[in-house]
């Protein structure tokens, strides 16, 4: 800020004029917020404006003051002392043991032996310790069968079939009509762990099932403890224990426990559907509470390439609920160090806090007897750095955010309605400062953009990965100069005769009217995450009139900004958690999105949009200083430099230190092909290394230490085969279209798939029935792809109707657990009216790709030593596999 009274003559601007001429009862510009009716001549005024050292200084120490009580937030997993209620050394017991069986796979000993072994030693001893209480316990074992469609991964049709489920009901010895549900699941992806997904969930319910059943006063409703064994298997235990079990009738609401990261705080990221009274409930009896709607709306758009068995209960089982997950180090997330030590004790205690006191709550509420009563209506709801939740209908916050927004119009329009020609030169100055602060967020992300773009042309894409704060000096730096740079040419060269206080307030009022105008929007679209753009809103609005009197007489003051700094706080650090929790789960996931979406594109864009937005209320502090040459130069320093260490590769995207591991995700697959012709003859066979690699990358890291895996053994994709003719475990090749193949000798499983064609006959009404059978591992995937002017018209799984063609290929997934009888299918083609002669020949190509996932059968001399020459930061996840393909 400036030492001493700054004195500015102010020059005529064009024809405007804003103050008077004469000069009694001369004031400053600041009154009526310098818009009067009659142009006349500005006299000398004397208002402080800032330092440029001052205000960087200022707005830095805000923004990190802000950043570190969010992680100081974070940090904080436990408030208070246990109340012994859940013992979390007992439950980490339980997670130990769990996960020393190694990774769970569905159809495997570890999965469907081991693992529900000790978990039914665990339930049946809780089952005799309470057996004199007032409590009853039952256990029951399903090994359901069915078939569903679902519209992730782009859609496809799951099978299932003697998969597990141990459902464990709690009730009061006289029974219990109405049950509340919680489930978690205790099965892992190949080669993971898998204690965060999910076994830290299993254990937690272990021991809140304990506290529960040595209650001394009885429940008022009962609760099932689900602990599914086949989730990562696209969500199959869920579907088979809601659409099949006797218990599922009396299932009025559920919480799901999942993971998404390892560790750290679970996270309330969606309810409902509607029944705003679960939310209700987690408000009410959560110890630690820690919720955002955002997320809920997020997640639900699709936007996160995920999915739970919320979505089960909720579809099939028309189920309202509360989704739970931890969130924290996705990069970890289903690979091999995803292990206990991992899991704080704390991160345990607050789960099992949590869980244990919603379910209570829950379960002695009249509510869940009668839930359809409760049952319309949305809620807003959202923490305060852990500490508190604020929860509200999705009514009443429309309501607020209309009165918010309607404060804010009246604010503008008072300044509007001046008399004589202030009040439209006012609309129309606003006007052309709002195009101003748009262009330049638009010119400020395209500049943005255009150096991610020369980051992945000079091959150093994802430098961020292992060093995230490596993206904001560079990405970070060059939105906030470009910004700067703009709104200072835009001040010297436009606005070059207006005062910069009355430039201040006039852009404040911009800040103002573009986040109230999103208010309107998401309101308008009954989105409640409006909320953020009315806290946004409401608190600038009542700190500028809080301090309008201040800024009039004394301009840009210490005490004004110190004051204006203090009523952003609150608004402030609440988006700049919602910025952590996008960086949290969108930078991870980058790792694991395929080879066609570029990386760079979406952290420097999700980058440049926080900068937008937090600079949005400091927009008018450009105005305020008298020069910003000291701070562009800074930020022009940091990005240069920052770019150039880029550019020279400093900054590696991996890491395989063992206390913040960073892998890069490989898929390796020793596979054998065989592709038989319309007479059932082989027509070609071949056996290879099928590898993929999970982010945009490719193998360029790779090659220095494998030189075989190189682009010369890249693939092409054959159009004339179901699904290019690779053995693609689930339907994502429009993910991952870079893959590479190099030949191997060939695999020879001990259980080989047997699959046979038993029936094809023509029925009354034009089509071709052909019904199959198949033999083989827990993991197979069926392609079927009807040839031009072929469709399916009905088939034997989900409801009959072949949904979710993708570019014409139709996706089956299959999997067993022990003792599964013989796959027996069934499909109808309409067979082409005209065949096109220059397609394979038949009507309709069939495959069907055999997966490994453990035993003897996973591995092969080649897979081993291949295996071993991967460099420590990478994460191959592998197995033996198989595609036969058939023409009819």
């Amino acid at each position: 800020m400036e030492g001493d009274t700054t004195v500015r003559r102010v020059k005529p601007f064009g024809t405007q004029q804003y103050v008077t001429q004469d000069n009694n009862g001369a004031q400053d510009r600041c009154e009526n917020n310098g818009y009067n009716g009659e142009p006349k001549r500005k006299p000398e005024v004397n208002l402080y404006l800032l330092r440029e050292g001052l205000a960087a200084s200022l707005v830095s120490v805000f923004i990190l003051v802000l950043w570190a009580l969010v992680h100081l937030s974070l940090q904080q997993l436990v408030i208070g002392k246990p109340t012994g209620e859940f013992n979390a050394v007992r439950a980490r017991q339980h997670l130990e043991q769990i996960t020393s069986a190694g990774p769970r796979p569905v159809g495997s000993q570890e999965n469907e032996v081991l693992t529900v072994g000790y978990l039914l030693k665990q339930i049946e001893d809780i089952q005799v310790e309470t057996a004199a209480g007032p409590h009853q316990l039952t256990i029951d074992i399903q090994r359901p069968t069915g078939t569903f469609s679902i519209d992730f991964l782009g859609g496809f049709t799951s099978f299932y079939d003697h998969i597990t489920n141990i459902a464990v009901r709690l009730e009061p010895k006289g029974g219990a009509q109405h049950l509340m549900l919680a489930n978690c699941h205790f099965d892992t992806v190949a080669n993971s762990p898998g204690a965060s997904d999910d076994a830290v969930s299993c254990a937690v319910m272990l021991e809140v099932l304990h506290s529960l059943a040595n209650q001394s006063t009885p429940l008022n409703h009962g609760v099932i403890f689900l602990f599914n064994g086949a989730e990562e298997n696209v969500l199959q235990a869920s579907h088979g224990f809601i659409t099949q079990h006797p218990w599922a009738k009396q299932v009025r609401a559920f919480i799901n426990l999942e993971a998404a990261g390892v560790g750290g705080k679970e996270v309330v990221f969606q309810t409902g559907p509607e029944n705003p009274w679960l939310v209700q409930a987690y408000v009410h009896a959560a110890k630690h509470p820690f919720a955002s709607v955002v997320g809920q709306e997020v997640f639900q758009s699709g936007v996160i390439p995920s999915d739970t068995d919320f979505r089960i209960f909720r579809d099939f089982g028309n189920i309202p609920g509360i989704d739970l997950a931890f969130i924290e180090n996705g990069f970890i997330y289903h690979t091999k160090y995803d292990t206990a030590n991992r899991i704080l004790t704390d991160s345990i205690q607050r789960a099992g806090d949590n869980i244990l006191a919603v379910l209570k709550y829950l379960a002695m509420s009249e509510k869940l007897a009668d839930s359809s009563e409760y049952r319309h209506g949305n809620m807003v709801f959202f923490d305060l750095l852990g500490v508190i939740v604020v929860a509200y209908p999705a009514r009443v916050g429309t309501i607020l955010n209309y009165m918010v927004a309607t404060a804010t119009f009246l604010y503008l329009a008072k300044k509007a309605s001046m008399p004589g020609h202030g009040g439209g030169r006012y609309v129309r100055d606003l006007a052309c400062a709002t195009g101003v602060a748009l262009l330049s967020w638009f010119v400020t992300l395209l500049s943005v953009l255009i150096v991610a773009l020369l980051v992945t042309l000079l091959g150093r894409s994802m430098f961020w990965y292992n060093h995230f704060y490596a993206s904001v000096c560079l990405y970070g730096a060059a939105a906030t100069g470009k910004m700067i740079l703009i709104h200072t040419l835009a001040k010297n060269l436009y606005y070059g005769g207006v005062r910069l206080v009355e430039l201040g307030d006039l852009y404040f009022d911009v800040s103002l009217l573009l986040w109230c105008c999103s208010l309107v929007w998401l309101t308008q679209h009954g989105l409640c995450s409006a909320y953020v753009p009315m806290l946004m809103v409401a608190f600038p609005l009542a700190t500028r009139l809080l301090l309008a009197k201040e800024f009039k007489h004394r301009g840009a003051s210490a005490k004004y900004c110190v004051l204006y700094l203090l009523g952003l706080a609150l608004p402030y650090v609440h988006f700049m958690f919602l910025i952590w929790v996008v960086f949290e789960i969108f930078t991870p996931i980058m790792g694991r999105s395929g080879t066609e979406i570029p990386p760079e594109v979406v952290l420097a864009s999700l980058v440049t949009l926080a900068t937008i937005f937090l600079s949005s209320f400091f927009l008018h502090f450009i105005y305020l200083v008298r020069s910003t040459k000291r701070i562009m130069a800074g930020l022009g320093f940091v990005f240069t430099i920052m770019f150039l260490l880029v550019s020279c590769g400093l900054f590696f995207p991996y890491s395989g230190d063992l206390d913040s591991p960073r892998p890069k995700r490989v898929f390796l697959q020793h596979t054998t092909r065989t592709f038989h012709n319309l007479q059932g003859q082989v027509e070609s066979r071949d056996s290879g290394l099928w590898i993929n690699s999970f982010d945009y990358t490719g193998i360029q890291h790779i090659t220095p230490h494998i030189p075989e895996i190189n682009e010369t053994v890249r693939t092409r994709c054959r159009e004339d085969r179901p699904f290019c003719g690779y053995p693609w475990f689930l339907p994502v090749k429009f993910l991952s279209r870079k893959n590479w193949y190099i030949p191997a000798p060939e695999v020879s499983p001990s259980s080989p798939v047997e699959f046979s064609l038993l029936s094809k006959e023509e029925t009354s009404w034009g089509t071709i029935k052909m019904t199959f059978s198949a033999k083989g591992p827990s993991h197979m995937s069926l392609y079927l792809m009807p040839h031009r002017g072929a469709s399916l018209s009905t088939w034997s799984f989900g409801d009959g109707t072949p949904r979710f063609d993708l570019s014409g290929e139709y996706f089956v997934f299959y999997s067993h657990g022990l003792d599964a009888p013989t796959w027996t299918f069934w499909f109808e083609i309409q067979p082409p009216a005209d065949p096109d002669p220059s397609g394979p020949e038949g009507i309709i190509s069939v495959a069907i790709s055999s997966h490994y996932f453990f035993g003897k059968d996973q591995r092969t001399a080649q897979l081993e030593e291949m295996l071993h020459r991967f460099p420590t930061w990478a994460f191959p996840s592998s197995w033996v596999s198989t595609y036969d393909m058939y023409r009819y």
